[in-house]
């Protein structure tokens, strides 16, 4: 998985699986959420996924927070620094967004 810290760009993955973790999630539940957000045209399998879980929890960005009552379904949250992260992400998609609005709208809608 490919996320550049100093500023550079997350993943889609890696970006939605940290939203999905705003409220604690097992495994299928990220996959459903991300599937859900994306109506359909993000689908992670199961491999992908707990990859980039993995990749996330040795990061620092999302941790284990117990499991799911009356299961043994591992559930995870996103941290602070995963928040931080995710936050200045955000900001990079604003930013990118404005800069494409000003080019495509002003040379004609790219006509």
């Amino acid at each position: 998985m490919r996320d550049n810290v100093k500023g550079g760009a997350l993943t889609e993955t890696t970006f939605f699986v940290m939203l999905a973790l705003y409220r604690p999630n097992h495994g299928y539940g990220i996959m459903q959420f991300i599937e859900e957000k994306t109506n359909g045209r993000l689908a992670l399998g199961a491999g992908t996924l707990y990859g980039a879980i993995n990749n996330l929890a040795s990061k620092g960005w999302i941790a284990p927070c117990g499991e799911e009552p009356g299961s043994a379904k591992k559930l995870y949250a996103i941290t602070e620094t995963g928040k931080m992260v995710a936050e200045r992400e955000l900001e990079r998609l604003i930013e990118l967004c404005g800069i494409a609005r000003e080019i495509i709208e002003g040379s004609g809608g790219g006509k």
